[in-house]
């Protein structure tokens, strides 16, 4: 499994995602999270995820020759499908005409509140804590590589629009991506993680700053 979430993660975005144009495939990956959160991968059989998809055994082994293809399968969606999100949430921020602290502020809330409140990684870490905790500590650079390259991608464009001066925005990317790595893995804190408003709060007076993304770095037209 550890392969398949590293492979997952570092080709997120170099495949189309054709669920749309595939209804079977889409009813399939459906029915093995279901199945993931209700038992975990290990005791996750072909079968039940046929059964729970509502096709065939040899319809599943069609599109998929075996399990390690499926859970690959699976966290490619999810990860894309977060990207997605991200995206929306960002341009709704900016068409309601918000400046670069805005949109950094509205990233970092929502990738840690995001990763937070995915129930399938919830899950796996109670029933699989062995092998997901790795791949999102001591083996995360596939994990950290998305989300900086993903942060750099969003302040660069800020920079491009002329909302944020230049600077190296990798390093920053990485820190941010890092911290929320962090925030959204351990669920015991003092900060006001559950609190939206107080959470948003927190990253525009300290975080944000500490990134480096301050009065002097920001650009107003």
């Amino acid at each position: 499994m550890a392969r398949v979430v590293k492979r997952g993660l570092l080709v997120v975005g170099g495949q189309p995602d054709d669920d749309g144009r595939d209804a079977s495939r889409g009813a399939i990956l459906d029915g093995a999270i279901a199945a993931f959160l209700d038992v975990g991968v290990r005791r996750t059989s072909m079968g039940d995820v046929a059964r729970r998809a509502r096709i065939s055994p040899a319809t599943l082994y069609r599109k998929f020759a075996g399990k390690s293809g499926l859970v690959e399968a699976v966290w490619l969606r999810e990860a894309r499908r977060f990207l997605a999100d991200m995206d929306d949430t960002l341009e709704e921020v900016r068409r309601a005409g918000g400046d670069a602290e805005d949109q950094v502020v509205t990233l970092a809330f929502a990738v840690v509140d995001a990763i937070r409140r995915n129930r399938l990684l919830a899950r796996l870490m109670q029933t699989e804590p062995e092998l997901i905790l790795p791949l999102m500590t001591t083996q995360a650079g596939p994990v950290l590589a998305l989300g900086r390259d993903y942060v750099t991608g969003v302040l660069r464009r800020l920079q491009d629009e002329g909302l944020l001066a230049d600077f190296d925005a990798e390093p920053v990317a990485e820190v941010l991506a890092r911290l929320s790595l962090s925030l959204a893995l351990t669920p015991e804190t003092v900060l006001p993680l559950d609190d939206d408003e107080k959470s948003r709060a927190l990253f525009r007076a300290h975080i944000v700053p500490a990134l480096g993304i301050t009065k002097e770095t920001r650009r107003t037209r």
